[in-house]
């Protein structure tokens, strides 16, 4: 019996396809990662009976990346990373993916692939290739041990079609992602890193934490910012208008058109206000009817479902396209990533149709199509790669709830409209002369509502007028007036224009489209206006995309990236060669960093002008170890502290709250300590800012607090308060909080594991002596008032996990050793990489500048 291995993209894709493929018959299982199920089940595969295991990745199985050596920050010259050396990681290191990958298709004789039939799929096939390679029977490039399936819904017929048709995967269209992931991690990490540091060293209100660069972002970021200065640069007009009013045989008032438009010249406008304005009748010179016809919609893509989700239901594109994934994998549409508007000629219309005509809510519309008889959609655009995006069975809005059923009713409603007739209406125009001057007055009459039966929002208004004239009558003249008006800046871009600007000028692909449009709002270079979600820059947006277009012009337009697309289009097809097309676009932005950096000052000075210096920013603090003058907290992000006297600027922990702690020093280098506080989770550590940024030992990283610090006698480092090593995660060490009392806390110096323990004790203190258990003892102290031990007794000493006394005054619960025993955390691996262990063992080796502090503590 054959063994097959398939792997879908989601664990909920492999569970709709397992389902379909076995008619239902599988037995599933957890993988050893935790996150992907296996399905199992027997059937037929190649004409030969088979054991099928259907499981699947979690997105990409690797990521590029630098070596590590070149993710220092600190240590690293930015233009570097043009050509120093990459490497693909895990993607997710906690999923084990490759590990769990290898584990299943150990002994087995295919692959089948089921991942989504774009190019990000296809690099993902070669991803899963090279994690079974080394165990599976056969070579996983052979065409008779991989196969492809290709598939565009999550439908019964779809999938077995698939299936009795499967292909091989395609390198190019893999090639081509690869070779877009290393040219935007290159260039987005160079100029991100350098102008991050550059700018975060300089201002102190720049709420930023990381200003980014990207190859598609900030051209993005740059049509916004081209909006802008278009709305600030803009000088209104006055312009006059001759407005006349007309009553009808019947009693009704009409406004008419002057046909010459608007007058820019006040005087010229009087001037024909004045040839008329003593005119009591006005004369109907013609009055034509034309039939005209507003044609459907043809059938829809990715781009223009983005588009009405923005603007139409006041969903973001990337919103959108989350909830579109969605409905996919649930079986409700066809695959939501497509550039094609254009239905195969095999297509089944009727029976996709016919499966919405019990509708309650376009049942009827339905109905009456399919008795009339289907029209053929529109003739569209046909990219080659999935049909256009169509509901692929019925759904209530008891099964959908919120947006979900409101972009699945738009997306249902859009394909019935593609298959109704054009709605059909009756034009009037009437011609009507006062004096000499000419007006005219259009109306409509609707013939046929056609797709605006189901596609209500385009259907005619109610105060559509038909003036009741007749040619050569004479109508009394109501009014005739000159009015003023200005002309009007245009507003800041929405979403559904940015998109459009975007497919236009080839900025990103029907999939990052989304991505990019997030990112500038997460970033704080655009706010999203409540209401229409228009796109306005933020003070820093402005800076930015200014300063690109002092330096370098070319690093906002759409013009570089559009060529780059072209030229990764050109590698997934197989016309150009993927290393020639990286070494020729690397090179290029290697230039135009190197001038970028010479030339920074250009875009200080836009930056001079809107954000204040770090000395001049934040609030006195706590001491510098130097100088012994007040540094001053940075509040914006990041959150930092900046000594004006030294000129030196110090991380802080983010996401929290930092306070002084209790007025003490850092034994190392004379620091206060300080205090920080996530408030939502309750988690705090004491640290000093110096050794949060200059790790004082070899065996600590940068970015630890006390809690991970190795200094032998310090009160507050991990070897006097260290409890036992925690079982949530793998390295990390229960630490007892000195800055939680009275609410005392355990709390990992590596994860969110806490500990709630001997509350309204007045001291708790970690003791040298250790339990069988290997955790270290401890020594409790209350006042007689407070005390909540046995007895009334104010001091007991004891295990935190097996000391009966001290059962219910410790919150076990939320602890990592309710999963299983407490561990040792001496002579282990250290929070930090190195050794834990209190007393002797745990010292490492401090920098030259600090070995005589240190010496009387080694003593």
């Amino acid at each position: 019996m054959l063994s097959v291995l398939m792997v879908a993209e989601k664990p909920s894709l492999a569970a709709s396809l397992a389902q379909i493929l076995s008619n239902g018959k599988n037995t599933s299982r957890k993988g050893f990662n935790g996150a992907c199920s296996v399905h199992e089940w027997n059937g037929t595969f190649k004409n030969s009976q088979a054991r099928f295991k259907m499981t699947s990745v979690c997105g990409h199985v690797l990521g590029v990346d630098f070596i590590s050596k070149y993710n220092n920050w600190d240590r690293v010259d930015p233009v570097e990373l043009f050509g120093c050396a990459i490497e693909k990681k895990e993607a997710m290191p906690k999923l084990k993916m490759p590990a769990f990958l290898a584990a299943e298709a150990k002994g087995c004789d295919c692959l089948v692939l089921w991942l989504d039939c774009d190019k990000e799929g296809e690099n993902i096939c070669f991803e899963v290739m090279n994690s079974v390679a080394s165990s599976m029977k056969g070579n996983v490039l052979s065409d008779s041990v991989t196969y492809r399936a290709k598939f565009s819904a999550i439908t019964d017929k779809d999938i077995k079609a698939a299936f009795n048709n499967l292909g091989k995967p395609n390198e190019n269209e893999a090639k081509s992602v690869d070779a877009r992931q290393e040219l935007d991690l290159r260039i987005g990490c160079a100029f991100t890193r350098f102008q991050t540091k550059f700018f975060q060293g300089r201002y102190g209100d720049l709420d930023a934490s990381l200003i980014s660069y990207g190859p598609c972002q900030t051209p993005t970021l740059g049509f916004c910012v081209q909006r802008h200065d278009q709305i600030q640069t803009f000088k209104p007009e006055s312009y006059w208008v001759v407005q006349a009013n007309i009553t009808t045989k019947d009693g009704q008032e009409v406004s008419l058109e002057w046909q010459r438009g608007r007058s820019f010249d006040r005087e010229v406008a009087l001037m024909f206000l004045q040839m008329i304005k003593d005119q009591r009748n006005a004369k109907v010179t013609n009055v034509s009817k034309k039939e005209k016809s507003k044609p459907r919609p043809a059938a829809l893509n990715t781009v223009e479902l983005m588009r009405v989700a923005s603007s139409g239901l006041g969903m973001g594109p990337h919103q959108a396209m989350q909830i579109a994934e969605r409905l996919y994998i649930q079986g409700y549409i066809s695959y939501p990533r497509t550039e094609t508007t254009r239905y195969p000629e095999n297509f089944d219309l009727v029976g996709t149709l016919r499966q919405q005509q019990n509708s309650s809510e376009w049942g009827e519309d339905v109905k009456m199509i399919l008795a009339q008889g289907v029209n053929r959609p529109k003739s569209g655009h046909d990219a080659g790669d999935h049909p256009p995006i169509t509901p692929m069975k019925s759904a209530s809005r008891n099964e959908l709830e919120g947006d979900a059923w409101r972009l699945y009713d738009y997306i249902t409603r859009h394909f019935i409209g593609t298959l109704a007739k054009d709605c059909k209406y009756l034009s009037t125009t009437a011609t009507i002369y006062i004096g000499e001057e000419m007006f005219t007055v259009t109306g409509k009459t609707l013939i046929d509502p056609g797709f605006t039966n189901v596609m209500t929002w385009h259907a005619f208004g109610k105060n559509e007028i038909v003036p009741n004239l007749s040619e050569n009558e004479s109508v009394p003249v109501k009014e005739v007036r000159l009015t003023e008006h200005q002309t009007s800046p245009p507003d800041y871009l929405t979403e559904s224009e940015l998109i459009t600007l975007m497919e236009k000028h080839g900025i990103g692909t029907d999939a990052s489209i989304p991505v990019h449009i997030n990112n500038i709002c997460q970033r704080n270079y655009v706010t999203v206006t409540p209401t229409g979600r228009k796109l306005k820059p933020t003070t820093l947006g402005i800076v930015l995309v200014h300063g690109y277009q002092k330096i370098d012009s070319q690093l906002v337009l759409p013009t570089m990236r559009s060529a780059v697309e072209e030229q990764l289009n050109l590698i997934a097809a197989g016309k150009a060669n993927f290393q020639a097309v990286l070494k020729h676009t690397v090179e290029i932005f290697k230039l135009k960093f190197q001038y970028f950096v010479k030339n920074i000052d250009g875009m200080d000075q836009l930056f001079e002008v809107s954000f204040s210096p770090l000395s001049a920013s934040g609030k006195a603090h706590s001491r510098c170890g130097k100088c012994r003058r007040y540094m001053k907290l940075i509040q914006a992000k990041p959150q930092r502290l900046h000594c004006p006297q030294c000129d030196e600027t110090f991380s802080l922990p983010q996401n929290g709250t930092v306070k002084l702690f209790k007025e003490l020093k850092c034994p190392l280098d004379d620091f206060e300590l300080l205090c920080w506080t996530m408030g939502n989770k309750g988690k705090s550590f004491v640290f000093c800012p110096y050794c949060y940024n200059n790790p004082p030992f070899n065996d600590t990283k940068k970015g630890n607090g006390c809690n991970s610090c190795t200094h032998p006698t310090c009160a507050y480092s991990l070897n006097s308060n260290g409890v036992c090593a925690c079982a949530e995660c793998e390295y990390g060490v229960l630490v007892l909080d000195p800055s939680s009392g009275p609410k005392w806390k355990l709390g990992c110096n590596r994860c969110d594991t806490i500990i709630n323990l001997f509350d309204d004790a007045q001291k708790i203190t970690v003791l040298e002596d250790t339990c069988d258990c290997g955790s270290q003892m401890v020594n409790v102290e209350y006042k007689a008032e407070k005390t909540k031990l046995p007895n009334g007794a104010l001091e007991a000493k004891g295990c935190v996990f097996c000391c009966n006394e001290f059962g219910r005054l410790v919150d076990k619960p939320k602890a990592a050793v309710a999963s299983r025993a407490p561990r040792p955390f001496r002579g282990g691996k250290a929070a930090g990489g190195g050794g834990r262990g209190r007393g002797r063992g745990g010292r490492g080796r401090p920098p030259k500048d600090k070995m005589a502090q240190l010496a009387a503590y080694f003593v």
